[in-house]
This record gives C-alpha cells, sequence and structure tokens, in this order.
C-alpha cells in the first residue's frame, strides 16, 4: 500500500508530465499555424499563379490537340488506309453452289476475309497543305499559351501591388490616428488649464473619428485587394497569404532615356514578336493556305488500291459430301486486285466554288485582322513608352511633394503643441501629408507597373523580370 507522501509525489509528477505534453501540443499547433501562414514575393505569386491557372490547363489541352492534328496531317500524307475484314454466315435456304454456280437448297456454311490498302497519289495538294496548316496551328498554340501566361502574370501584378497599397496606407492610417489620440488627449489637457477652448478638442475628436474611419475602410479595400489576388493566383480563399513588402523599396526611377531610334526599334520587335501579332500571322497564313487548297480541288484526284480476299464454304448437311480442306480452299480460292482511280469533278453544284469565295473571304478578314494587331502593337508600344515616362515625372514630383508634406507636418505638429496654430490648420496640414504619402505610393507602384509592361514589349516576359 503506497503511503499518502507517495500518492502526493506520484501526482505532481503526473501534472507536470501533462503540462509537459500539453506543452508540446500547443507549440506544434503554433508552429503549423505559423507554418501554415506563407510568405511570398511577385515573382513566387506569378509562378503559382501560372502553375495553377485553369487558363493555363485550357491552353496546354489546346496545344495538345494540336499536336494530335499535327500527327494526324503527317499520317494521311504519308501512310496508306489499311483495312481488314472477315465473316461467317450459314444459309438455309435457296443458294449457288460456289463450285457449279448452279442453285442448291442445301444448308450451307460460308466463312471469307479481305484486306485492302488505299492510298491518295494527288488530291489538290490537301495533305501537303494540312501538314503546314498543323505546323503553323502547333506554334500558335504554343504563342497562345505563351500569351495566357504573360495576361495571367501582369493581372497578379497589378493585384499584388493593390495589396501593397493598401497595407501601406494602412501603417499610415494607423500612425495618424495614433498622432491624432495623442493630439486629443493634448488638447483635452490643454483645456484643462485654458490654453484650448472646447471648441479645438471637439475639431480634433472629429479629426480623430475621421482617421479611423479611413482606417477601417482601408482594411476593407485591403481584405478585398487580397481575395483579388488569391483569385488571381487560384490560391485557396480560406488559406493565409503573406507578401513580401519589402518589394515598396523600389529603384528611383531614372532619366528617360527613349531615344526615337530605340522607340523604332522596340516597335519592330514588337511587331515581329509580340503574341497578338504572331497569332494575327499565323491566322492569316493558314487562310491563305485553306484558300490554296479549295482552288486546287477543281482538279481531278488520283488514288491507288489494293488487296486480298479469299473464302471457304461446307455443306454440312449434304450425304456424302466430302469438303476441301480450310486451308486449301482460302488458298485456291485467294485472289488480289490492283485499282488506279481517277475521279474528275464535273458538276457538283457549284459548292467548290462557294467554298473558294468563302476561304476568300475568310482570308481577307485574317489579313484585315494581322494589319489591325500591327497597328495596335505599335499604339500600345508608344503608348506604354509615353505612359513610363509620364508616370516616371509623376514619381519624382511625388517624392518631392511628399518630404516637402512630412516636413510641413512636422513642423506644424510642434507648433500645434505649443498652441501656435489651430486644430483646424494642423488638421488641413495632417490631410495633405496623408495625400501626399498615398499619391507618392500610388505613383511608384504605377511607375512599376508600367515600366514593366514596357520592358514586356521588349522581349522580357513579366515572370524574368
Amino acid at each position: 500500500m503506497l503511503s499518502f507522501g507517495t500518492c502526493k509525489i506520484m501526482c505532481k509528477m503526473k501534472a507536470k508530465h501533462t503540462f509537459f505534453i500539453l506543452m508540446t501540443v500547443l507549440g506544434a499547433l503554433t508552429s503549423v499555424k505559423a507554418q501554415d501562414t506563407v510568405t511570398m514575393d511577385l515573382r513566387a505569386c506569378m509562378r503559382y499563379a501560372v502553375e495553377h491557372s485553369t487558363k493555363m490547363r485550357i491552353a496546354q489541352a489546346d496545344n495538345r490537340d494540336a499536336q494530335i492534328d499535327r500527327r494526324d496531317a503527317i499520317l494521311a500524307a504519308f501512310t496508306p488506309t489499311i483495312e481488314g475484314g472477315t465473316y461467317a454466315y450459314s444459309n438455309f435456304g435457296r443458294s449457288i453452289d460456289p463450285e457449279t454456280n448452279t442453285y442448291i437448297r442445301t444448308t450451307s456454311f460460308h466463312n471469307g476475309y479481305s484486306l485492302s490498302a488505299g492510298i491518295n497519289l494527288f488530291n489538290g495538294f490537301q495533305a501537303v497543305n494540312n501538314l503546314k496548316i498543323t505546323k503553323t496551328a502547333q506554334l500558335m498554340g504554343l504563342t497562345k499559351e505563351q500569351q495566357t501566361e504573360d495576361q495571367i502574370c501582369l493581372a497578379t501584378m497589378e493585384a499584388y501591388c493593390n495589396v501593397l497599397y493598401y497595407t501601406e496606407m494602412q501603417k499610415a492610417l494607423q500612425a495618424q490616428v495614433t498622432t491624432a489620440e495623442k493630439a486629443v488627449q493634448l488638447a483635452t489637457r490643454q483645456e484643462q488649464l485654458g490654453q484650448k477652448s472646447h471648441a479645438d478638442v471637439v475639431q480634433m475628436q472629429s479629426d480623430l473619428a475621421e482617421r479611423q474611419y479611413q482606417l477601417t475602410t482601408c482594411r476593407n479595400n485591403l481584405n478585398n485587394a487580397m481575395i483579388t489576388l488569391k483569385d488571381v493566383m487560384f490560391w485557396p480563399i480560406e488559406k493565409p497569404l503573406k507578401i513580401d513588402e519589402s518589394f515598396l523599396r523600389l529603384p528611383q526611377c531614372d532619366s528617360p532615356t527613349d531615344q526615337a531610334e530605340n522607340i523604332a526599334q522596340m516597335v519592330e520587335f514588337a511587331k515581329t514578336n509580340m503574341p497578338s501579332v504572331v497569332l494575327a500571322e499565323g491566322t492569316m497564313k493558314n487562310a491563305r493556305l485553306a484558300l490554296k487548297t479549295a482552288r486546287w480541288q477543281l482538279l481531278p484526284r488520283l488514288s491507288l488500291y489494293g488487296g486480298w480476299s479469299s473464302s471457304y464454304f461446307t455443306y454440312p448437311g449434304m450425304e456424302g459430301y466430302v469438303p476441301t480442306p480450310y486451308f486449301e480452299q482460302l488458298k485456291n480460292n485467294g485472289g488480289e486486285y490492283v485499282q488506279l482511280s481517277l475521279s474528275i469533278p464535273i458538276f457538283d453544284r457549284l459548292s467548290k466554288h462557294s467554298n473558294i469565295a468563302k476561304r476568300k473571304n475568310a482570308f481577307d478578314r485574317a489579313q484585315a485582322d494581322y494589319e489591325q494587331a500591327l497597328q495596335t502593337v505599335e499604339a500600345e508600344v508608344r503608348r506604354a513608352i509615353a505612359d513610363r515616362d509620364g508616370s516616371a515625372d509623376a514619381l519624382r514630383q511625388a517624392d518631392t511633394r511628399a518630404e516637402l508634406q512630412q516636413e510641413a507636418f512636422t513642423l506644424n505638429t510642434k507648433r500645434f503643441e505649443q498652441g501656435l496654430i489651430s486644430s483646424i490648420e494642423y488638421q488641413t496640414a495632417s490631410n495633405n501629408y496623408l495625400n501626399a504619402l498615398a499619391e507618392q505610393l500610388n505613383a511608384r507602384l504605377q511607375y512599376f507597373i508600367k515600366n514593366s509592361v514596357v520592358n514586356y514589349y521588349g522581349g522580357i516576359h513579366y515572370i524574368e523580370q
């Protein structure tokens, strides 16, 4: 039997052991929760969005279809079609005897085999043109996949910058709220000492309420921006996501270096390599090949066929009948043939001429789309460069304005604490400083996006910048 002291010691040991287990479990849960919150920079977000996008999966499925079409076109151009067949049946009524070629009424059994092959020697260059069309379509599929990837990356970049904007604005507004709370406390104290009027205190409280309202609105906008980013990335909405805020330490914009010859070179590069132009050019090439194919269909077609067939028969109900052995019959009844077929179109209700007219209209549309794509790309490149340069100027001015407004706000804060300015003047200085910060942050992010667009037109994909 254990004594009371021994039981007490054992209870303490169990309590310590239980406490250790609980702390271990809580530590593990905290570690798992910390691991669930992933910090990702912009490039990681782009990569995740591309890897998990349903649009990319659709584009890749289309590319696999294009590869299958390419394989089918190669096989259709260089390989024959081969068919084999067999049959077996019993005849219980009147039939023709294969040996005597006379009618008989004896039950018979028939079995036959055939093998045939055929290939088009000339079909208006349709096979050759289909080879070219499928090759172009395969390249267009890869280009379209790259275009989809670029669009996803740009959308991710914009959503990422929106999250950064509202994150920094929330910090700035939180600092403004803290400053406004201190100002209310100071004004209340000064009212007690007779240095401020009650109207000044009410004005400061109103300013505090305005800052708190702006902070709440900013938090809501931040939540919406984060949901948009997760949606673009195909990230689980309920799963936490933390972005790398060091992205805000962007380099200062350089002075414009876009000489006229550099702009011309970028325009020519974009006209040759932009996915929209490549796709429009590929569509135009395929439309031209389809028109040529339709015109060649007015010519005769030449085909070559060959085959082998054999059969076996017996009369199972005929008394005294001894059938020829199975394989001997197949050998004796076997036959081969070679056929050269020439098909000359004479009148098909003008369907081929109608097809030619439609293909010509399709080529005209594709040619117009290609010319429009060239014009659009040139305008987009020049507009992107102009926007980049304009945002660079705006960023430099926003930086200067933010520095001056920060200095002015610091001075006005000291003057307000000394009672040299009114609460309205102090609120005006605070608003000016907050607006300057917001415009500086917006100008910095806008410059980054517009500069990335210019680099993209220069041949650097968004995910590689």
